[in-house]
């Protein structure tokens, strides 16, 4: 074995433990970076052929690797529904999309998002969340790749009214209800009030093409009781009297006007058939559960869409069992959530809520093989396997939790520990470099 052998073996020794003790202090520098994940070093031996009688040393390789794969402890925040910050994190597999800042597309962990003047939601590193946005037809979604992905904006489009086009109305009606008279029915619009125990009311608030919310009330009066028919008349409220021992009939202030200018926006005949539970049968004769109403006249759309569908005729009350109509009026967000379902969801100041953007997860066949980047950052590569999308919860992905940050998978005293295993073993080369150095002396000195 030569002198400058053993010196450099040693010097090797010293780079892999210098190496260690870098992924050791970036590990504690990061012990509270949230989605940080902790990186370990290996050792590996390199050899050098030998002959007879003669020994050469070889050296030891320092192997850093990111253990991306590794679940990190998850802490609940107080920004689950918050109009500027969103915190997100994942429990199992699975990574948030975000955008490189230069139109790519990377996948984190750290998810302490923060909103930004222009509306994206942009975490510490700087990169903005992605999702899917929400159409009238749902959801672009792709399974192999980060096509139909749009970094989140909750700026965009919120300023804008949408006018209601769609609703749902169930209403569980009281088959005792006795028939109400033709010339009493509201739908006569008479300076008379209805008997409530033919008539039943409710009101169902709908958005007009400029934003306006206007309030409908919609009456159900049975007209035949051998035949389980109801009439439905739907009036704008704003008609509605406000003076009269009968308010709010008439509407319009004219008893008799059964028009569009008197309130009056929809007249239909439903029909219940005994013979399946009572369900609903028909709707002006049509076997269908939607009720279409020309709203054009308050400002609305021409036809909006009212799914009655579910409504039936049993003995009992008329409580209605869901209410709900889509649109949004001109406002700005109150604040926001992620839903079980993935979807973020705008609540503006008047109580309405929108969805805006589906969040999707990715993962990859070998995590531990992607490329780290700066910001808890990863990009998949060849090493790593393809990128396939999904949703929390279904085919192998973890779950998206809202109001929580996965925390890093450093273990400090593990990582003291693994720091003095380091020192010690730095210093055991330095000391065989020495010895080395001495020899090379002693035989320095024999020429003198």
């Amino acid at each position: 074995m030569s002198i400058g052998g053993l010196m450099r073996t040693s010097v090797s020794g010293m780079n892999a433990q210098a190496t260690r003790l870098s992924a050791v202090s970036e590990n504690i520098a990061n012990a509270n970076t949230n989605g940080y994940k902790q990186t370990t070093t290996e050792f590996t031996s390199q050899m050098l052929a030998n002959g007879k009688g003669q020994y050469n040393s070889g050296a030891v390789e320092a192997n850093v690797r990111t253990l991306i794969s590794e679940q990190g402890g998850l802490s609940y925040t107080a920004n689950s529904v918050n109009s500027k910050k969103l915190d997100l994190a994942i429990s199992g597999q699975g990574f948030l999309v975000v955008d490189d800042g230069n139109g790519g597309n990377v996948l984190t962990r750290a998810g302490s998002f923060m909103q930004q003047p222009d509306g994206t939601l942009v975490n510490a590193a700087g990169y903005a969340l992605k999702g899917y946005p929400v159409g009238t037809n749902g959801t672009d979604f792709v399974l192999n790749g980060f096509a139909g992905l749009k970094p989140v904006n909750l700026n965009a489009g919120l300023l804008s009214a949408s006018p209601s086009t769609k609703g749902i109305l169930t209403i569980p009606l009281n088959k005792d209800f006795t028939q109400q008279a033709a010339a009493d029915l509201p739908s006569k619009n008479t300076d008379k009030t209805p008997d409530p125990k033919k008539t039943v009311s409710n009101s169902l608030v709908v958005y007009t093409n400029s934003g306006e919310a206007v309030k409908l009330d919609i009456y159900y009066t049975k007209t035949d009781d051998a035949t389980n028919t109801w009439e439905v008349a739907v009036y704008d409220s704003r008609k509605a009297s406000t003076t009269g021992t009968n308010r709010p009939f008439p509407y319009g202030g004219t008893a008799g006007a059964v028009t569009a200018a008197a309130g009056l926006l929809k007249t239909s005949t439903i029909v219940f058939d005994d013979t399946k539970n009572y369900s609903l049968k028909t709707i002006d004769g049509t076997a269908t559960g939607i009720m279409p109403i020309d709203l054009s006249s308050i400002g609305g759309v021409s036809a909006f869409n009212l799914d009655i569908g579910n409504t039936t005729q049993f003995t009992g009350d008329n409580q209605p069992l869901e209410a709900k109509v889509d649109g949004n009026p001109a406002e700005v967000i109150d604040k926001v959530s992620v839903g079980k379902d993935d979807m973020v969801l705008a609540t503006f100041t008047s109580g309405a809520t929108r969805e805006l953007y589906k969040i999707p997860l990715a993962k990859v066949a070998a995590p531990d093989n992607m490329t780290v980047l700066s910001g808890n950052a990863f990009a998949p590569s060849l090493e790593s396997g393809s990128v396939l999308m999904g949703f929390g919860g279904s085919d192998g992905f973890g779950s998206l939790i809202s109001g929580a940050l996965e925390n890093s998978t450093v273990d400090m005293a593990s990582e003291l520990t693994t720091m003095i295993e380091s020192q010690r073993s730095y210093t055991a080369n330095s000391k065989v470099f020495q010895t080395g150095s001495e020899i090379m002396d002693v035989l320095v000195n024999l020429k003198r």
